[in-house]
Protein backbone atom coordinates (compact mmCIF):
# COMPACT_ATOMS: atom_id res chain seq x y z
CA UNK A 1 0.00 0.00 0.00
CA UNK A 2 1.34 2.98 -1.13
CA UNK A 3 0.38 5.82 1.13
CA UNK A 4 -0.11 9.99 0.22
CA UNK A 5 0.36 11.84 2.92
CA UNK A 6 -2.21 15.12 3.36
CA UNK A 7 -1.20 17.57 5.60
CA UNK A 8 -3.78 19.98 3.88
CA UNK A 9 -1.85 21.10 0.85
CA UNK A 10 -0.72 19.76 -2.40
CA UNK A 11 -2.23 17.91 -5.16
CA UNK A 12 -3.17 15.22 -3.29
CA UNK A 13 -6.13 14.05 -5.88
CA UNK A 14 -4.17 14.34 -9.25
CA UNK A 15 -1.35 12.26 -7.33
CA UNK A 16 -3.46 9.57 -6.12
CA UNK A 17 -5.43 9.18 -9.96
CA UNK A 18 -1.53 9.39 -11.26
CA UNK A 19 -0.77 5.88 -8.99
CA UNK A 20 -4.33 4.57 -9.63
CA UNK A 21 -3.88 4.95 -13.46
CA UNK A 22 -0.99 2.39 -13.16
CA UNK A 23 -2.58 0.34 -11.12
CA UNK A 24 -1.12 1.10 -7.64
CA UNK A 25 -2.99 0.51 -4.54
CA UNK A 26 -2.67 3.87 -2.35
CA UNK A 27 -4.51 5.74 0.68
CA UNK A 28 -4.70 9.32 1.49
CA UNK A 29 -4.18 9.65 5.27
CA UNK A 30 -2.89 12.32 7.88
CA UNK A 31 -2.67 10.17 10.57
CA UNK A 32 0.65 9.29 11.80
CA UNK A 33 -0.24 5.31 12.59
CA UNK A 34 -1.22 4.70 8.74
CA UNK A 35 2.53 6.91 7.83
CA UNK A 36 3.45 3.99 10.35
CA UNK A 37 2.43 1.11 8.77
CA UNK A 38 2.68 2.23 5.16
CA UNK A 39 4.49 0.06 2.65
CA UNK A 40 5.82 3.64 1.02
CA UNK A 41 5.15 7.22 1.63
CA UNK A 42 4.51 9.73 -0.76
CA UNK A 43 4.64 13.70 0.30
CA UNK A 44 3.41 15.51 -2.35
CA UNK A 45 3.21 19.69 -2.11
CA UNK A 46 2.57 23.21 -3.80
CA UNK A 47 2.51 26.46 -1.69
CA UNK A 48 4.62 27.53 1.15
CA UNK A 49 8.00 25.89 2.87
CA UNK A 50 6.79 26.99 6.48
CA UNK A 51 2.83 26.79 5.96
CA UNK A 52 4.24 22.81 5.30
CA UNK A 53 6.45 22.41 8.37
CA UNK A 54 3.77 23.86 10.32
CA UNK A 55 1.41 21.91 9.08
CA UNK A 56 3.25 18.63 9.71
CA UNK A 57 3.98 19.52 12.91
CA UNK A 58 0.69 20.54 13.71
CA UNK A 59 -0.64 17.22 12.24
CA UNK A 60 1.99 15.11 14.48
CA UNK A 61 3.24 13.81 10.94
CA UNK A 62 6.96 15.10 11.51
CA UNK A 63 8.30 12.53 13.60
CA UNK A 64 6.05 9.58 12.00
CA UNK A 65 8.16 10.71 8.32
CA UNK A 66 11.68 10.52 9.84
CA UNK A 67 10.86 7.82 11.26
CA UNK A 68 9.70 6.09 8.59
CA UNK A 69 12.44 7.17 5.99
CA UNK A 70 14.88 6.07 9.06
CA UNK A 71 13.47 2.22 8.85
CA UNK A 72 14.49 2.04 4.88
CA UNK A 73 10.28 2.81 3.99
CA UNK A 74 10.47 4.12 -0.22
CA UNK A 75 9.82 7.96 0.06
CA UNK A 76 8.77 9.90 -3.03
CA UNK A 77 8.79 13.65 -2.68
CA UNK A 78 7.00 15.88 -5.28
CA UNK A 79 8.10 19.51 -4.99
CA UNK A 80 7.45 21.09 -1.58
CA UNK A 81 7.90 17.47 -0.73
CA UNK A 82 11.45 17.30 -1.98
CA UNK A 83 12.13 20.89 -0.35
CA UNK A 84 11.02 20.54 3.12
CA UNK A 85 13.31 17.28 3.58
CA UNK A 86 15.99 19.75 3.55
CA UNK A 87 18.09 21.44 6.54
CA UNK A 88 16.49 25.04 6.11
CA UNK A 89 14.76 27.57 3.13
CA UNK A 90 14.94 31.38 2.96
CA UNK A 91 11.24 31.06 1.59
CA UNK A 92 9.85 34.21 3.68
CA UNK A 93 12.81 34.10 6.06
CA UNK A 94 14.60 31.26 7.28
CA UNK A 95 12.79 28.28 8.15
CA UNK A 96 14.28 24.94 9.25
CA UNK A 97 13.19 21.59 7.57
CA UNK A 98 13.48 18.22 8.34
CA UNK A 99 17.02 18.10 8.10
CA UNK A 100 16.80 14.69 6.73
CA UNK A 101 19.06 16.05 3.86
CA UNK A 102 21.68 18.58 4.25
CA UNK A 103 20.91 21.58 2.20
CA UNK A 104 19.06 25.16 1.67
CA UNK A 105 16.36 26.23 -0.41
CA UNK A 106 16.45 29.41 -2.43
CA UNK A 107 15.00 31.44 -4.69
CA UNK A 108 15.15 31.78 -8.04
CA UNK A 109 16.88 35.77 -8.46
CA UNK A 110 17.00 36.58 -11.84
CA UNK A 111 17.62 40.35 -13.31
CA UNK A 112 18.59 40.65 -16.89
CA UNK A 113 18.38 37.17 -17.98
CA UNK A 114 14.77 37.55 -18.53
CA UNK A 115 13.27 34.04 -17.09
CA UNK A 116 10.43 34.79 -15.27
CA UNK A 117 9.58 33.54 -11.92
CA UNK A 118 7.98 31.39 -10.67
CA UNK A 119 9.02 28.87 -13.15
CA UNK A 120 6.55 27.34 -14.99
CA UNK A 121 5.82 24.80 -17.56
CA UNK A 122 7.71 22.03 -19.69
CA UNK A 123 11.47 21.61 -19.22
CA UNK A 124 13.98 18.89 -19.24
CA UNK A 125 16.55 16.52 -17.06
CA UNK A 126 19.58 15.56 -17.33
CA UNK A 127 20.73 12.34 -15.36
CA UNK A 128 23.59 12.66 -13.31
CA UNK A 129 22.86 9.24 -11.12
CA UNK A 130 20.05 7.40 -12.49
CA UNK A 131 17.67 6.37 -9.86
CA UNK A 132 14.99 3.13 -10.16
CA UNK A 133 12.01 5.70 -10.87
CA UNK A 134 13.83 6.75 -13.43
CA UNK A 135 14.66 3.46 -14.78
CA UNK A 136 12.54 3.82 -18.45
CA UNK A 137 13.14 7.65 -18.83
CA UNK A 138 15.25 8.53 -21.93
CA UNK A 139 18.00 11.51 -20.80
CA UNK A 140 16.85 14.81 -21.35
CA UNK A 141 13.17 14.20 -20.63
CA UNK A 142 10.82 16.63 -20.74
CA UNK A 143 8.55 17.57 -16.94
CA UNK A 144 5.96 19.80 -16.00
CA UNK A 145 7.57 22.47 -13.33
CA UNK A 146 6.09 24.99 -11.05
CA UNK A 147 7.99 26.67 -8.51
CA UNK A 148 9.87 29.45 -6.93
CA UNK A 149 12.68 27.86 -5.01
CA UNK A 150 15.03 25.24 -5.98
CA UNK A 151 17.30 23.21 -3.15
CA UNK A 152 20.86 23.98 -3.19
CA UNK A 153 22.11 19.96 -1.61
CA UNK A 154 25.82 19.78 0.22
CA UNK A 155 26.37 16.40 -0.90
CA UNK A 156 26.44 16.69 -4.49
CA UNK A 157 26.28 12.69 -4.81
CA UNK A 158 22.77 12.53 -3.70
CA UNK A 159 21.71 14.81 -7.16
CA UNK A 160 20.11 12.21 -9.70
CA UNK A 161 19.33 15.16 -12.22
CA UNK A 162 19.57 18.97 -12.78
CA UNK A 163 17.85 21.29 -14.83
CA UNK A 164 18.24 24.50 -16.84
CA UNK A 165 16.83 27.62 -15.77
CA UNK A 166 18.85 29.97 -15.85
CA UNK A 167 20.77 28.18 -13.53
CA UNK A 168 21.45 24.52 -13.33
CA UNK A 169 19.39 23.74 -10.21
CA UNK A 170 18.89 20.15 -9.11
CA UNK A 171 14.96 18.98 -10.35
CA UNK A 172 15.77 15.27 -8.39
CA UNK A 173 17.68 13.62 -5.75
CA UNK A 174 18.41 10.13 -4.51
CA UNK A 175 19.72 8.85 -1.23
CA UNK A 176 19.01 5.09 -0.36
CA UNK A 177 15.74 4.51 0.01
CA UNK A 178 14.63 8.48 -0.72
CA UNK A 179 13.79 9.90 -4.20
CA UNK A 180 11.95 13.14 -4.61
CA UNK A 181 11.33 15.33 -7.67
CA UNK A 182 11.46 19.38 -8.36
CA UNK A 183 8.51 18.82 -11.14
CA UNK A 184 5.33 16.47 -10.84
CA UNK A 185 5.45 13.39 -12.45
CA UNK A 186 1.30 13.25 -11.95
CA UNK A 187 1.34 16.34 -14.17
CA UNK A 188 3.80 15.17 -16.62
CA UNK A 189 1.75 12.69 -19.30
CA UNK A 190 2.88 9.43 -19.97
CA UNK A 191 6.88 9.67 -18.83
CA UNK A 192 5.04 11.10 -15.65
CA UNK A 193 3.18 8.18 -15.00
CA UNK A 194 5.86 5.98 -16.09
CA UNK A 195 8.10 7.51 -12.83
CA UNK A 196 5.28 6.39 -10.74
CA UNK A 197 4.79 2.79 -11.74
CA UNK A 198 8.82 2.45 -11.51
CA UNK A 199 8.58 4.06 -7.97
CA UNK A 200 5.59 1.87 -7.32
CA UNK A 201 7.46 -1.12 -8.69
CA UNK A 202 10.17 -0.38 -6.17
CA UNK A 203 8.42 -0.14 -3.44
CA UNK A 204 6.51 -3.45 -3.73
CA UNK A 205 10.33 -4.87 -3.87
CA UNK A 206 11.41 -2.85 -0.93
Amino acid sequence: MITIIDYGMGNLRSVEKGFQRIGAETTITSSPADIDDADAIVLPGVGAFRDCINNLSNLSLTEAIIKSIGKGKPYLGICLGLQVLFSESEEFGRCAGLDILKGKVVKFKFEDSGEKVPHMGWNNIKIVNRPPPLKEIPDNSFFYFVHSYYVVADDRDIIATTTDYGVTFTSMVWKDNIFATQFHPEKSQTLGLRVLSAFAEFAKKA
